[in-house]
């Protein structure tokens, strides 16, 4: 059975779309909304839409579609010039190659993106970044430290004559220095975590 599944989710779904505009999930057998595919082709999931009454498939329809709504929202990554630029290709003897230009480029764009993040998780993850990081916890708190402790010849650091009382801007330092300390923390806690 578990086999059958595996089958399954290897084969495109089939969505049918009707007259009425209605997507239909045959895998689901439950009526989608566009936001439905968009989110099945984030997380990479194969479909393929066909109209209900000839069988044409219509996938390159619908997917334009998701992408207008999406540019509509003001989530806009296609810049102008680039559509001008496409729209100007459009019966222009090149017109062939272009979508496996295109179809290429992103293809790199999308493993350049993946060796990134791989880079970034190897590098907070007890590679050289993650070293330097501990380290400059370390000189912070050792900066801290020094300023809670004193250094001769300063007031308030170690060796110093004793001064007054703290007045109110010393002790907002101190809130202040006491803030970034979490904080550092924080971050120090975190880069402990992805290595």
């Amino acid at each position: 059975m578990a086999k059958s599944k595996a089958a399954n989710e290897s084969e495109p779904v089939v969505i049918k779309k009707y007259a009425n505009r209605r997507l239909y999930n045959t895998e689901t057998s439950s009526y989608i909304t566009l936001d439905l595919l968009s989110q099945m082709t984030r997380e990479g999931r194969e479909f393929v839409v066909v109209d209900a009454k000839t069988g044409e498939d219509i996938t390159h329809n619908v997917l334009t579609q998701i992408i207008m709504e999406e540019e509509q929202r003001g989530k806009n990554m296609l810049p102008v010039n680039f559509l001008r630029q496409l729209i100007a290709m459009y019966g222009d003897s090149m017109q062939s190659m272009v979508p496996q230009y295109l179809e290429a480029s992103m293809d790199a764009f999308r493993k350049n993106q993946q060796q990134f993040q791989e880079a970034m998780k190897g590098a907070f993850g007890g590679g050289p970044l993650a070293e330097i990081a501990k380290r400059n916890m370390q000189m912070f708190e050792a900066a801290a430290s020094a300023f809670g402790n004193g250094v001769p010849g300063m007031p308030g650091m170690p060796g110093a004559a004793p001064t007054a009382a703290p007045t109110a801007s010393e002790e907002s330092k101190d809130d202040e220095i006491a803030v970034l300390k979490a904080q550092l923390a924080a971050l120090n806690a975190k880069i402990d975590k992805l290595s």
